[in-house]
């Protein structure tokens, strides 16, 4: 049991963004600090002892005594920083959990980012607000859903700006607006809410548990997603434009297609990759012969002065 704190204890300085030799003192909190192998498992950890000066059972009332006078005002030579205690993002193709907000980002905090979509002609975008550290939407706390209208366009035309916004109360505002309408939707919603010290204790547990395999499992949806953007992509190309290809190419692309395929039915994500990598460099003339067909089909209609 004493064995297992060592995993959180790094995982605190890893997310500060500090060596455990920069830790001037380890306080001890609680009864249990008293037990002399925990004192040595601290000592191990910060290569030094912790700091039982003061009671271990009044530590937590002092410190509360202090936040309460910083809160009052009665303080004023400190100040208290409070954070988010676990990451806060949406889910996206392939169902990936993107950050937008990491734990222990200091609130109040905002942050903006651009999506598009993967689908030709959606009218509309499911927002999934997620809460957790876990690399799959599935393994990570679903917090809220929405959805907002878009103009049916081809896929990764249309531009979602999703902004996240924690306020001094820890309350989360989700907005995604179309920024080409201007329309926009919004929910807002208390991310510690019915959670525990005890569950969020179990999320970032199992978060280290379970890395190495979450890791694998994202790189190789992602993977996934991207060969089918190409396919869908090469698919429609050779539709509206086979005319373009030159002799034998047909074939060549077939291939190419064939093996992407095979390696998207299987579990490796480099070799998915690397097929992409692989069909993309077989079409690249293809792709440019479509592209100048586009452009002079787009120029044979306009003047010379409307250029």
């Amino acid at each position: 049991i004493v064995a297992r704190t060592v995993g959180p204890c790094r995982q605190a300085l890893k997310d500060a963004g500090v060596e455990a030799r920069e830790v001037r003192e380890v306080v001890a909190v609680g009864g249990s600090t008293r037990v002399p192998l925990v004192r040595r498992q601290v000592e191990e950890v910060f290569d030094r002892p912790p700091l039982v000066d003061i009671d271990p059972d009044e530590v937590v009332a002092l410190g509360a005594g202090i936040q309460a006078g910083i809160l009052s005002g009665g303080r004023r030579d400190m100040l208290l920083l409070d954070v988010v205690p676990l990451s806060l993002g949406i889910e996206t193709m392939g169902g990936v959990f993107t950050r937008l907000i990491d734990r222990n980002t200091t609130i109040p905090a905002s942050v903006k980012e651009t999506f598009t979509t993967a689908v030709d002609s959606q009218t509309s975008v499911d927002i999934h607000v997620l809460q957790g550290e876990r690399e799959l939407a599935a393994d990570n706390r679903s917090l809220a859903r929405f959805k907002i209208p878009i103009t049916p366009m081809p896929a990764g035309v249309p531009r979602l700006e999703v902004t996240f916004l924690v306020d001094a109360n820890g309350i989360l505002s989700v907005t995604a607006a179309d920024m080409r309408t201007g329309v926009e939707r919004s929910v807002e919603v208390k991310p510690s809410y019915g959670l525990t010290e005890q569950e969020m204790e179990r999320m970032l547990e199992e978060s280290i548990d379970h890395a190495e395999d979450d890791v694998r499992q994202r790189q190789l949806r992602e993977a996934r997603v991207e060969a089918d953007v190409i396919l869908a992509a090469t698919r429609q190309s050779l539709a509206a434009h086979g005319s373009l290809l030159a002799p034998g190419e047909t074939d060549e692309i077939g291939v190419t297609v064939a093996v992407l395929e095979a390696a998207r039915a299987g579990e490796d994500y480099v070799r998915i990759r690397d097929a992409v990598d692989a069909l993309s460099r077989t079409t690249e003339p293809f792709a440019r012969r479509v592209m100048d067909e586009s452009l002079r089909e787009a120029l044979a209609s306009r003047r010379l002065e409307e250029l």
